[in-house]
């Protein structure tokens, strides 16, 4: 990471102004450390800290400024409020991020005094009304927001460039707009952000040490940025990209050091593995883990996020319903059947399927087998043996790989599927109902129910029971999907055979047994029905199953939004999300960056390759245009910053599901690095030297100082006004102030933005 004073030079063979660090063993030799003067350390000591105060001041500034407005709920905060009440009533919640940052905002709720009785049920809900001290809960986000902005600044500090290009970076994150927004209200990114920059600044650290291998300084910094890209992975799953890019960079620092040419013995390289494998992947694992431990203990009550979770994980929290309510089913009970994930009921009536479909294909014309989402008689069945059973006792209960037939109590007639494609989906089989009568289709009629994750001879149980339900002959599963069937089956949803039963859509439970008079001896078994004890599970299993499902249901996030935008969009703020608005006054809150530093970002990045591309098609043809001491810090340094821009950015190419420009944030804090990487690439010739801790056999170079003249000065101021400006000129939008609709209109720097309460542009016309 280190970096000389730049050179140019295209002779190969001309000496280097200043002589490389050796890597080798051999080489390694004592030497003085180099120094400079105290005074000129003590005076840049006090500038650094200074600069890094006044912008901490600065980001607190502008973060807690109208922090009170609007004193409504806004965007997100919905959820997040929401998520917050729960840890403070202790009701289980579900959601497709892991819990710290939730856990963090839930806290500090509880800090400021907040009950949890408030809903935050749709944006615009008064918590002023409510008596939230919602300002107290946004002032926690606000403050890791301003948290940022150091740890930015030290970030480039440490890694070898001076006060003003340190100041630059972190600047373009104190006066961004987008940054300002998403960080001063009850949400996630506040925290996912810090905890990145946090993860970056210690590896960076880690980094310096290299010369000091297995000190405690060494292990200090490789565990502190593992314990940070814990709980960067524990706000967001977002956080796996911040491990790519460290990772990453430690496979590199791997590589190198297996050269044979370092001269380091095999098992050298391997403690290095290992030692690097237990601070970057087996602690972070574990501090990950004891998130899950902490949100599982404080979220012991059944709540809203009981039915996204299996009846194992359900019967472990007091007052579940499953303890309270759950029924063995016995045969001839009458019940009704729910699709798990669609919550949808197992419908027939007696219309049928048309002779003929749309596509040409040719139906059975059998009664017709949907689902429906209301409750209603047509969705009652009755479950018949298909065995000898006794007249009572517990021989009547149906349990696990029981084959059963389902009778429709309305139509009186058995449930079936055969070998005809179902209305949909060619691929599938069509479901339908047979009379008792047609003993030659008895085969057609004969299910399997398996209940999932169930022993031998497991009862099935109403509510708790998750089953499938699986054809004999054929081995298809029941299914349904959301899609509806047409007009002739009144737009419900269509239920056909899947043949793959493993699937996890597959699941139905029992939500009741109905009272028809037919089930023996159901009053009394549910006259009075004893609260069962709360169980108990293994933590590990617990913590897998929740796993699955936030990585499941964030993937099916696929639903349109009307501020959903494309990752190609977001370097260049070509659209913004609208997070709340208010008619009186014509206010409006709209997430948006700032539109100079984000393009400053985006310039940056494409320079960087420009010239890494154009340095390495140069050294091919044996040119030599930039310093070995500038290219490696170029190289190695930015590029690090770089490849944490690509990690945090290319993957959301590949994702399916709702996408917005927030998601951009981390990629964008990367890429503020690049950019002030870039700039003293740009301006300065030399950098801060030595930025790593040396051994005690290293050779270094003489000591440098980067110091920006005044025409790098004036550049940087130049830029830092105009992207104040436009964080002035923007900031109506952040902080919901109230504007006519001309000055709406003046604020839409491009066109692609969807601003509210525009005026109309009127066109005048020459007759």
């Amino acid at each position: 990471m280190s970096l000389a004073p730049r050179k140019r030079r295209t002779d190969r063979n001309e000496t280097p102004s200043l002589p490389v660090r050796s890597y080798s063993d051999d080489d390694k030799q004592r030497t003085p450390k180099p120094h400079l003067s105290a005074p000129s350390l003590r005076n840049e000591y006090i500038i650094s800290w200074s600069t890094a105060t006044a912008l901490t001041v600065v980001a607190c500034i502008v973060r807690f400024w109208r922090i009170a407005h609007p004193d409504q709920v806004v965007f997100d905060e919905v959820h997040f409020g929401s998520f917050a009440a729960q840890y403070i009533k202790r009701e289980y919640y579900f959601d497709v991020h892991p819990p710290l940052a939730k856990m963090l905002n839930g806290l500090a709720a509880w800090f400021v005094g907040f009950d949890g009785n408030f809903g935050f049920d749709q944006i615009g809900d008064s918590y002023t009304d409510a008596g939230v001290p919602y300002v107290g809960m946004r002032s926690f986000c606000a403050i890791l927001g301003t948290l940022t902005i150091p740890v930015v600044y030290a970030i480039m500090r440490e890694s070898g460039y001076p006060v003003g290009i340190a100041a630059f970076s972190a600047a373009l994150i104190l006066f961004d707009n987008g940054h300002i927004t998403q960080t001063r209200l009850i949400l996630l990114d506040a925290a996912l952000v810090l905890f990145m920059a946090l993860s970056l600044f210690c590896y960076v650290k880690f980094h310096q040490y290299r010369y000091q291998e297995f000190s405690r300084a060494w292990w200090g910094w490789l565990l502190a940025t593992g314990f940070w890209l814990a709980c960067t992975l524990g706000c967001k799953m977002v956080g796996l990209f911040t491990f790519a890019t460290v990772g990453a960079a430690v496979l590199w620092d791997l590589w190198e050091i297996l050269d044979i040419k370092r001269g380091h013995s095999m098992s050298y390289w391997t403690r290095h593995f290992c030692y690097r494998a237990i601070g970057l992947v087996i602690v972070p694992f574990f501090v990950y883990l004891s998130f899950f431990w902490a949100h599982f203990k404080i979220l012991k009550f059944s709540g809203p996020g009981d039915s996204f979770m299996s009846p194992a994980f359900q019967e472990t929290l007091q007052g579940n319903e499953l303890l309270l309510n759950a029924q063995e089913i016995r045969y001839y009970d009458t019940i009704t059947l729910r699709h798990k994930d669609t919550k949808q009921y197992l419908h027939s009536h007696e219309e049928r399927y048309p002779l003929r479909y749309d596509d040409g294909r040719i139906s059975s014309q059998g009664q017709q087998v949907t689902c429906y989402p209301h409750n209603d008689t047509n969705n009652h069945w009755q479950v018949i043996p298909t065995k000898e059973i006794p007249e009572s006792g517990r021989g009547r209960i149906v349990r696990h790989n029981d084959v059963i037939q389902l009778k429709h109590i309305n139509t009186q007639t058995l449930l079936l599927t055969h070998d005809v494609a179902s209305p949909l989906m060619p691929t599938n089989q069509e479901f339908t109902t047979v009379s008792p009568d047609k003993e030659d289709r008895r085969n057609d009629t004969l299910f399997k129910m398996v209940l999932n994750d169930a022993h031998d001879g497991e009862a099935w149980k109403t509510l708790s029971g998750h089953f499938r339900l699986i054809h004999v002959p054929t081995k298809v599963a029941l299914w349904t999907h959301p899609k509806a069937l047409p007009e002739w089956a009144f737009g419900q949803q269509e239920v056909n055979g899947n043949k793959n039963t493993a699937e996890r859509s597959t699941l139905w439970f029992v939500n009741d047994i109905v009272e028809d008079g037919q089930g023996i001896d159901f009053k009394n078994r549910t006259v009075h029905v004893e609260p069962k004890a709360v169980k108990k599970r293994a933590f590990i299993k617990k913590w897998f199953e929740l796993q699955v499902l936030m990585l499941q249901h964030n993937a099916g996030l696929t639903s349109t939004h009307p501020y959903q935008s494309t990752p190609i969009e977001w370097p260049f703020c070509l659209s913004g999300i609208s997070f709340w608005t208010r008619n009186e006054g014509q206010q409006q809150i709209y997430m948006i960056g700032n539109l100079l530093a984000w393009w400053i970002c985006a310039v940056s990045v494409s320079v960087y390759v420009g010239v890494v591309a154009a340095d390495m098609l140069a050294r091919r043809r044996g040119i030599h245009p930039i310093e070995d001491g500038v290219r490696n810090r170029l190289y190695r340094n930015t590029g690090f910053f770089l490849g944490a821009w690509a990690f945090h950015y290319f993957p959301f190419y590949l994702m399916g599901r709702q996408r917005f420009l927030h998601h951009y944030l981390p990629a964008h804090l990367a890429s503020v690095l690049v950019a002030g990487s870039v700039m003293n690439f740009i301006l300065i010739e030399a950098v801060n030297y030595p930025i790593s801790v040396a051994g005690p056999t290293t050779r270094l170079r003489p000591a440098v100082r980067a110091k920006l003249n005044r025409p790098a000065k004036m550049v940087i101021a130049g830029l830092l006004v105009v992207v104040i400006g436009v964080y002035l000129f923007l900031s109506p939008l952040t902080y919901g102030q109230s504007m006519t609709g001309e000055e709406v209109n003046r604020r839409k720097l491009l066109s692609t933005w969807s601003l509210h309460f525009e005026a109309k542009k009127t066109h005048s016309m020459d007759e």
